[in-house]
């Protein structure tokens, strides 16, 4: 019979991956030590877990797609042998004791109330699908009228934003936006801007039915005082809060008890080390919504609870998932575990965000307390980045002409009043690359950036002589 590898269930729970009843709930453990006491992690084992990474490219975008070390590999390849060698044993044996090992886990790294809040999905996005699917049929069903507001900001990631528009803006919902200020000062002129916009979703007497709010933006990446913006909508009645958190767990400290949303996700597969893909969705028990949410993928456990229902949609690679316990091992193999490794994830993209602002002539989009482990440096206005796909165009070129990946925002300046800041040498600037650090990035792999924009600044390079007509002008 199949066994979780690479422990047995005694082993788990010994190690404090309990699972509490036979269903997966229970008390939530706090987050387990390292199985094994040993040494802090060394510069050439950080190296030779991250040898995979292909060679030469400066991979200053750990936020998009995350990273995933060798050893994590390793026990997600041992899942995959373990499902192939008998595939019945696996499904009716081993999935199940797995998963609950790893919603386990993930209850005691957010301090969540019990085990069965936790579901495992792939992604944030199937998250934020879940939660709008309910709201949906909400409106749907007549529970919500026709109208009923839903809070975005305007710098939701845009597959959620598509999302609300293909769910609950389909379904009747009212969308009302928030437009954040960028470059953002400080946490208040974010809190002043939601009251405001929370003001325009209530007038008229219009209900607020969800408000969904990012806890990292993705771009332009800002750490979003969550924990303020939920209290704000408890006093104004806002029903439901979501937070969209794909970004946080481990880039900021996540106690979702603390917070106090209604529902809360992020992907384990971006700053957490699992391999992709993997997130969580945490409800609390004590909601009745959480017995009337559903995986969009409707299989045999439908009916059974999210835990169980996102625990076994078909047949498919579950691995992902089963390997969070591992995940926690690798980072405590770190000088301080996983706060230990934020600290300095935010302190080295803080010194390099820095280093480049000055070597371009630019500055910081946000101040470094509203940074985790991504932050958004100005490129110089001369390059002249005049939309999004301006943007992307000049990112392919940094990645195929330099072997730089970094991501590129086009600031549009949709702030009302907001004047467009400007570089040293007086050039509005309007692109920004969002860099990041983790635990593989050296610092070449910053000046390997700095001195690509600095010799397109040097040969007179603007974003204009990328887009298509430029070029085939050029070309004729």
């Amino acid at each position: 019979m199949a066994s979780i590898p690479p422990d047995d269930d005694a082993a788990a729970a010994e190690n404090g991956y309990g699972y509490g009843n036979g269903n997966g709930n229970g008390p939530a453990p706090r987050p387990p030590p390292a199985k094994r006491p040993r040494s802090v992690i060394s510069a050439a084992q950080i190296r030779a877990e991250f040898e995979h990474h292909e060679a030469g490219v400066a991979r200053v975008n750990n936020g998009s797609f995350g990273c995933c070390p060798s050893s994590l590999l390793d026990a997600q390849a041992r899942w995959q042998r373990l499902f192939i060698a008998q595939p019945d044993d696996f499904y009716f044996h081993a999935l199940q004791p797995g998963l609950r090992r790893s919603r386990a886990a993930v209850a005691g790294l957010v301090n969540a109330g019990d085990v069965a809040e936790v579901s495992l999905v792939d992604n944030a996005t199937t998250a934020a699908a879940i939660v709008l699917q309910h709201a949906a049929w909400s409106f749907a069903e007549g529970r919500f009228s026709r109208g009923d507001a839903v809070l975005m900001l305007h710098y939701a990631y845009g597959a959620v934003k598509k999302s609300i528009h293909a769910y609950v803006a389909r379904a009747g919902a009212t969308v009302v936006e928030v437009p954040l200020p960028f470059p953002v000062a400080s946490a208040d002129a974010i809190i002043a801007e939601f009251r405001a916009a929370l003001d325009v979703a209530k007038a008229g007497g219009r209900k607020v039915r969800l408000a969904v709010i990012d806890h990292i933006t993705s771009m332009p990446s800002v750490v979003i005082p969550v924990k303020e913006l939920v209290a704000i909508c408890r006093e104004e009645g806002v029903d439901k809060v979501f937070i969209d958190a794909a970004h946080s767990i481990g880039q900021v400290p996540v106690d979702v008890r603390d917070i106090g949303a209604d529902f809360y996700t992020s992907n384990l597969h971006k700053w957490f080390f699992c391999p992709p893909a993997v997130a969580f969705l945490h409800t609390r028990k004590d909601d009745p919504i959480a017995s009337q949410l559903h995986h969009p993928v409707v299989s045999h456990e439908y009916g059974n609870g999210l835990p169980m229902e996102s625990g076994w949609i078909g047949t498919r690679d579950y691995s992902a998932q089963l390997v969070v316990p591992e995940s926690i091992d690798f980072v405590n193999r770190f000088e301080g575990g996983i706060e230990g490794i934020r600290s300095r994830n935010h302190e080295k993209v803080i010194e390099m965000g820095k280093m480049l602002a000055e070597a371009w002539g630019t500055f910081l989009g946000t101040p470094p307390e509203l940074c985790g482990s991504m932050v958004m440096v100005g490129l110089p206005g001369c390059l002249g980045v005049e939309s999004d796909d301006d943007a992307m165009r000049m990112r392919t070129m940094l990645r195929k002409d330099f072997m730089v990946e970094v991501p590129i925002y086009y600031n549009s300046r949709r702030v009302e009043a907001q004047e467009m800041a400007k570089d040293k040498n007086g050039d509005a600037v309007t692109g920004y690359v969002r860099i990041s650090h983790q635990v593989y990035n050296v610092t070449e792999d910053y000046e390997k950036l700095r001195d690509a924009v600095n010799k397109l600044v040097a040969d007179g390079f603007t974003s204009s002589k990328l887009r298509p007509s430029q070029k085939q002008e050029t070309m004729a």
